[in-house]
């Protein structure tokens, strides 16, 4: 009974409103260029090997840390919630190298233009958000397992989702960068008209100093209900997009709001939240239950390999939104010349293959990869202009 629940909700939020599509098959080289395929796939190269490196260190600290925690049952929620903490943050610093090392590779290759300080200091604000929000979830857990024994996943299975659907919802209100109003009020209004026209609403339009940081191009909307902002990096306005690929870099962003991602997002969190909590009550028994402090690394270490073991999951439900995003910014702009050329634009600043291998595409692709985009802008059922 509960696993069809289960997978009757999981098929709902599967849906999307995308067609069966005849996509014609597309040539990399023919679009982006036999230098930039062979200078893309190097870089994603060496990103995906600094990855590697990183997630490694991660879980053999871990490790190190379930084989090396105190015995005995500590200082309850607080000595629970200090470990935790301790933990979380040395996994950080072991793991540092390789995201120094990650940010030197984009450097190299152009993609970055901060200095490594700037990694360090820039997003301290939310990486204390993040570090407080998990202490609080850790002390919650242990809370409810010292009180309720090993149930404690019937109730800190549902818990957990709504706090972490209440981090979702947040973050973006806590965490909102220092922007400047568009002065295009022109284009601030046609963005508006695309999002009256995909149902978002009224929006404030501002841009966001990244050119600074990155070469990357970018756009994020912010918020939920009537007060939304839609953010555009200044590199999106630096003379690489046309006027129509900006509109389009913003309708993409309204379609997440139309198909209400944010919404199935949370879904997802409450059907994997359940089960995850009672793989982690079922690991953390065998180790005398979470009601000890000294199991809060080993609780770490299965949520992150349960984290690991989704990818292919959450990636692939990642892929189909941001497919429908696409989607729905072709049908409200129905310009697939424009879309076309966001897509080459985004590939060409960031570096993205156009064509990942099939493993990087399942661990590490939250995206469809550039030529799917552009292969569904050409399709035949791709809406355009004047029909």
């Amino acid at each position: 009974m509960a696993a069809g629940l289960w997978l009757a909700a999981a098929w709902l939020l599967w849906r999307t409103s995308v067609p069966a599509l005849d996509r014609p098959d597309v040539d990399a080289g023919a679009v982006f260029g036999e230098r930039q395929l062979e200078r893309s796939e190097r870089y994603s190269r060496g990103l995906q090997l600094f990855w590697l490196g990183a997630t490694v260190t991660q879980l053999v600290v871990l490790v190190l840390a379930v084989r090396f925690a105190p015995k005995g049952r500590g200082r309850g929620v607080l000595g629970a919630v200090g470990l935790g903490a301790l933990t979380l943050v040395t996994v950080w610093l072991a793991s540092l190298p390789f995201l120094l090392g990650a940010h030197w590779w984009r450097r190299r290759y152009g993609i970055s233009r901060a200095d490594y300080g700037t990694i360090l200091v820039d997003p301290w604000l939310e990486r204390i958000g993040t570090l407080a929000a998990a202490c609080v979830g850790i002390g919650l857990v242990v809370w409810l397992a010292q009180r309720l024994g090993e149930r404690w996943w019937l109730v800190g299975g549902p818990a957990f989702a709504a706090f972490g659907a209440a981090f979702l919802l947040l973050q973006p209100l806590l965490f909102v960068p220092r922007v400047e109003p568009l002065r295009d009020r022109a284009l601030a209004g046609e963005i508006q008209a695309l999002a009256e026209r995909e149902g978002v609403g009224k929006v404030d339009v501002e841009v966001l100093d990244a050119s600074r940081r990155t070469r990357v191009i970018n756009a994020e909307l912010y918020g939920v209900g009537p007060t939304k902002r839609m953010i555009l990096w200044d590199t999106a306005l630096d003379g690489r997009l046309s006027r129509p690929e900006i509109e389009t870099l913003a309708a993409h962003e309204f379609g997440h709001v139309e198909a209400h991602h944010v919404w199935k997002s949370i879904g997802w969190l409450v059907l994997f939240a359940i089960p995850g909590a009672f793989v982690v009550a079922w690991v953390t028994g065998r180790r005398g239950g979470l009601g000890r402090p000294s199991a809060v690394p080993l609780m770490l270490l299965t949520l992150t390999v349960l984290q690991l073991a989704l990818l292919p999951v959450t990636n692939a439900i990642s892929r189909r939104y941001e497919t429908e995003a696409d989607w729905l910014a072709l049908q409200a702009t129905r310009d697939p010349q424009a879309f076309e050329g966001l897509m080459r634009a985004l590939a060409q600043a960031s570096l993205a293959n156009p064509d990942p291998p099939g493993w990087a595409r399942i661990l590490l692709g939250t995206h469809p990869t550039p030529l799917e985009r552009i292969a569904m802008a050409r399709s035949a059922e791709a809406p355009r202009g004047g029909s």
